[in-house]
């Protein structure tokens, strides 16, 4: 890749709005996590490295991990948030949804 290639390549990249939604963590033998993330696209790499570091600061999602092992466990993204001109609108939107979501699944949270 040539410097200036990858000089665009980090502008695109700096200039990309995140987007905000819930998500869940499933376990095959079972466990249901939900959480909500301000970066939906780069959230399942920050738990999956976490959990394979030992790190994750959700014990029963880190437990389940290492009983269970990393095969056993999928992600997905439950919904999406519009993008919204204010943080304090798009936390609140965030809040109300993981509670739905969590209620809605019989989740714990991340």
């Amino acid at each position: 890749m040539q410097q200036q290639d990858r000089r665009a390549a980090v502008a695109a990249y700096k200039k990309r709005k995140p987007a905000a939604g819930i998500y869940v963590v499933r376990c095959a033998a079972g466990g249901v996590w939900v959480g909500q993330s301000q970066s939906l696209d780069t959230v399942q790499n920050r738990i999956w490295f976490a959990l394979r570091m030992g790190s994750s600061p959700c014990r029963s999602l880190q437990a389940a991990w290492q009983t269970h092992g990393a095969d056993s466990f999928r992600f997905e993204i439950l919904e999406r948030l519009a993008e919204e001109e204010t943080d304090y609108i798009r936390n609140a939107q965030l809040k109300a949804r993981l509670a739905h979501w969590r209620a809605a699944l019989g989740a714990q949270t991340i």
